[in-house]
């Protein structure tokens, strides 16, 4: 009896497919396909042109698709699309906005796993109130995806923290943690650290030390981490990272502070924080 279940083998050059694999019929390598991830999909796809029409089926990409999508995202929000692929890589490059525009999600591109995001109003900003606009202002920028944004002012007790609860992100996986922010004509910042952490409730905390404004370059802080540009133009720093096994109900929470140097710090703008797979 001939066995015709997949000979994958890794190769430097990409993936060799034995000849008894690409004899199967187009379904049965569907099949195959839905059990690899999203990226190896596309990397067999240049295999031949069966493992190009199998990888474009619905029958893969509903797989790589999450089960609780519709509970998730409301299915008005889903955008048009032609294919389960097509859904697939919408959902992976723009984000949908939930809980009444205070959060977005999104899905990974390499895995398929949730992407959230906790806007600033999403977070508790203290001394944040809407009405005590001297330290904080709440305002719209065009390049955030949210409707409000939170501009610092002026405070000497700078003090950001959120939580989310582990249920509603993916099982067995590794998040990490990354605030989202810019900073424009920045000051206060350059005097102590500010300190990171996050960690799961009644647990240990991961927490570090970091330096947040980018304009600092040569100063003693900029040895410590610092914060990175992302695709969408916005800064971002890693806060800390933990290990969702999906199997019990637990709160992470994180928290960003600097209450130390009693100096006024001014031109920090909030987007929120970002919780999503961290490939290593």
């Amino acid at each position: 009896m001939i066995n015709l279940w997949p000979k994958l083998q890794h190769h430097h050059s990409g993936y060799l497919i034995s000849m008894e694999l690409q004899d199967l019929p187009e379904g049965c390598i569907a099949k195959i396909l839905s059990y690899t991830t999203p990226m190896d999909a596309c990397r067999l796809s240049l295999v031949s042109k069966a493992f190009c029409s199998a990888a474009e089926s619905d029958t893969v990409w509903d797989c790589f698709l999450l089960s609780d999508l519709t509970s998730v995202i409301p299915s008005s929000s889903f955008p048009s699309f032609t294919s389960k692929k097509n859904l697939y890589f919408t959902l992976s490059h723009h984000p949908i906005i939930i809980h009444q525009g205070t959060r977005s999600v999104q899905l990974d591109k390499k895995t398929g796993k949730k992407i959230y995001m906790l806007s600033a109003r999403n977070l508790t900003i203290i001394k944040g109130d809407s009405y005590n606009v001297q330290h904080w202002e709440w305002t719209s920028l065009p390049e955030s995806r949210f409707q409000e944004v939170a501009m610092l002012r002026a405070v000497c007790w700078f003090d950001i923290s959120g939580k989310i609860n582990t249920l509603g992100l993916s099982s067995n996986t590794h998040y990490a943690a990354f605030l989202v922010f810019k900073m424009i004509n920045a000051s206060g910042f350059h005097y102590h650290p500010t300190v990171l952490s996050v960690g799961i409730f009644g647990g240990s905390n991961n927490t570090k030390y970091a330096c947040l404004d980018p304009n600092l370059k040569g100063s003693r802080l900029w040895e410590l981490q610092h914060p990175n540009v992302r695709s969408d133009g916005w800064l971002e720093i890693e806060m800390g990272d933990f290990f969702n096994s999906g199997q019990e109900e637990n709160q992470v929470q994180m928290k960003i502070m600097e209450a130390t140097s009693h100096i006024l710090k001014r031109g920090f703008i909030l987007e929120g924080i970002e919780i999503r797979p961290k490939h290593v």
